[in-house]
């Protein structure tokens, strides 16, 4: 319960009864959250921080539009609204889709046709001008970049949206800020308080110890995570490129600043904050300075008076980390179910393309079973390809339950996807070769990583039939796992590697632009009457996907995908307990027929299983049941 004295004075601050008890009662219910966490990372500091922290929840809260607080008491009551199976993303640059955001309000049937509930568009807050990290150097959070529209055209969308029964997805930078950011240029012109926002160091004592311990994110060309700023007089902390300074999560200042510009967009109707870099947010010397305890506890910290105010707003973990270290951005022990609602599978999207190489998923149920259950009030964020590059994040220890070298996997995997390997039918990039390491990662678009680029540029028509069946399946595996299924810009008209990248000077250093093309309106024009070329093939499937999706209960995202044992290393097989019954999903990563023994999908189904992609019912009568080359089956219990 809230100190008598505190509800009391809080009252004050409101005209309408009505608006003060909602205020109140969520206060008392996230409240202890806000101090449990506020004083495990700040201690002293934590109860003057408090109090900051109020007047900006206040404010924000007596500022949200009516729609947007209905909106919030709509979702209190349905607090699974990012679970349900018809819950499917759409992710997009909104220059490269539609222009401008107020084109984008004229895209949302195309949309809407496809089945998109979320719509996640790729960095619009104002960038630093020229090379900016793909919109990830902001310059100014309150601001749109200005050749995509304005705060009030976001919205704008936004209302648009949710009147679709859409939702908006931002992403918020966390860990660094553009060095021609406000806070930046006035540490620059001497500011002591803004200086302290930022980690500087007047030589390089500091940097070089914690240099021991750092890896680097991008070693062709931005190696080091310092860099002299000869103004501000002192090394700057820069994990990612030196224009992107790093922001001292350890100055309360900082927190007070970003709970602000949450609100503030939250008030703009963002629906979710997909927390950028967040494993990065914390420094410790002698470590990674990733993953750091104070992580969870300022997400944690955020979330709870973001509830308070905007109950309707939902966080996701942009963090590409080991398994053992993802669960905790969805929260274990006293965070559980109590920081991100969402995260990124990373792990599975570098799994399917593993075992589409290789044609065997035992890695990929080893690397699976080694995930601990997250918490059945948070979801995973699923998708074949993103806006990134692809790295082999395959850990040594999987790969040897799996009988494999980790590196050698890895090594194969690289030269398999950038078209150095023998057979290949893949045409990728490599991406950020790291000399030390080995490490080389990948850029490519799913349709080109998968071979339909290769089969149209020889004439394979057969090859084009044969790619377009793997991306089928990598869709059909994430669309059948459970939590939010992410489709990338193109992906559903199976678009290929755009290489005019080359010619853009701030993009020319920077490949992982392959993968970013801008969109073909006529191609989907022409993909929705055409449905025998490549693109109305995958566009056609996809479709069907989502609205086979959306008709499976079983597929809500507080059930756990589980891998079981297959007889067959070619043939994956997920299964997902739920009230209504046992739901198997069974996927050939083969390009060879495959005879499956039916005893094993009667043990997990019964004697008949619905056959919920191409309707109807299967009797397992026979010993064994045709796969065609990259099937995908879902079956659920009759």
């Amino acid at each position: 319960m809230l100190p008598p004295e505190l509800a009391t004075q809080l009252r004050l601050a409101f005209d309408d009864d009505r608006d003060a008890e909602t205020f109140l009662l969520r206060l008392e219910r996230y409240g202890p959250d806000l101090v449990e966490s506020l004083q495990a990372v700040y201690g002293a500091q934590s109860p003057a921080l408090l109090d900051g922290l109020i007047e900006v929840m206040l404010h924000a809260f007596h500022n949200r539009p009516p729609d947007l607080r209905r909106l919030d008491e709509a979702r209190l009551l349905r607090p699974d609204w990012l679970q349900t199976p018809d819950m499917v993303g759409y992710v997009a640059y909104t220059d490269r889709f539609a222009g401008t955001l107020q084109g984008v309000r004229g895209k949302l049937d195309y949309l809407k046709d496809l089945g998109v509930k979320y719509l996640h568009l790729m960095p619009l807050l104002k960038p630093r001008e020229g090379e900016n990290d793909g919109g990830y150097a902001v310059q100014d959070y309150r601001a749109v970049r200005p050749d995509l529209g304005s705060m009030d055209d976001l919205s704008a969308l936004a209302r648009d949206l949710h009147a679709q029964g859409m939702s908006l997805v931002l992403d918020l930078v966390l860990n660094h800020v553009a060095h021609e950011h406000e806070w930046a240029q006035k540490a620059r012109a001497g500011d002591p308080k803004y200086r302290a926002y930022f980690h500087v160091y007047p030589d390089r004592t500091q940097p070089d110890a914690f240099e021991a311990t750092l890896p680097e994110v991008f070693p062709e060309f931005a190696p080091g995570n310092f860099t002299w700023d000869k103004t501000l007089g002192g090394w700057v902390w820069t994990t990612f490129n030196p224009y992107q300074w790093d922001l001292n999560w350890a100055n309360p200042d900082v927190f007070r600043e970003f709970l602000d510009i949450i609100l503030y967009l939250a008030n703009r109707g963002v629906d979710v904050f997909r927390l950028d870099a967040i494993a990065f947010l914390w420094k410790r010397l002698g470590t990674d300075s990733q993953n750091q305890p104070e992580v969870h506890w300022l997400t944690r910290a955020l979330r709870a008076a973001t509830r308070i105010v905007a109950p309707a707003v939902a966080f996701k973990a942009e963090a590409i980390v080991a398994p053992a270290q993802l669960i905790h951005y969805l929260g274990t022990r006293a965070h559980h179910g109590k920081v991100s609602d969402m995260a990124y599978h990373n792990s599975l999207m570098v799994q399917l393309w593993s075992s589409l190489a290789s044609r065997d998923t035992t890695l990929l149920r080893e690397a699976l079973q080694a995930f601990a259950p997250k918490p059945t009030n948070t979801t995973w964020g699923l998708y074949v390809r993103c806006h990134d590059d692809i790295g082999w994040a395959i850990s040594d220890e999987d790969a040897s339950r799996a009988g494999l070298n980790g590196e050698a996997h890895r090594r194969f995997l690289s030269d398999f996807y950038s078209g150095g390997f023998p057979g290949t039918f893949a045409r990728g990039l490599v991406f950020g070769f790291n000399a030390q390491t080995g490490d080389r990662r990948i850029s490519g678009t799913a349709a080109s990583l998968a071979g339909l680029e290769t089969a149209l540029a020889t004439g394979d028509e057969p090859g084009v039939s044969t790619a377009i069946a793997r991306l089928r399946l990598l869709h059909g595996v994430i669309l059948g796992f459970g939590g939010v299924p992410l489709v990338y810009m193109g992906d559903e008209l199976a678009l290929l590697n755009d290489y005019g990248f080359r010619d853009v000077p701030e993009h020319a250093a920077d490949n992982r632009w392959v993968h970013r093309p801008q969109m073909d309106w006529a191609l989907a024009e022409h993909a929705r009457e055409d449905v025998n070329s490549p693109a109305g093939r995958m566009y056609a499937w996809l479709q069907k996907l989502i609205q086979a999706r959306a008709g499976t209960p079983h597929l809500h995202a507080s059930v756990e995908s589980r891998p079981v044992h297959s007889p067959d290393s070619r043939v994956l097989l997920l299964r997902r307990d739920h009230p209504l019954g046992t739901f198997l999903g069974v996927y050939n990563f083969s390009h060879e027929e495959v005879s499956f023994p039916t005893g094993v999908l009667r043990e997990h189904l019964g004697e008949q299983a619905e056959d919920r992609l191409g309707g109807g019912r299967l009797t397992f009568a026979r010993a064994t049941v045709r796969l065609e080359p990259y099937r995908a089956l879902w079956l659920t219990q009759p």
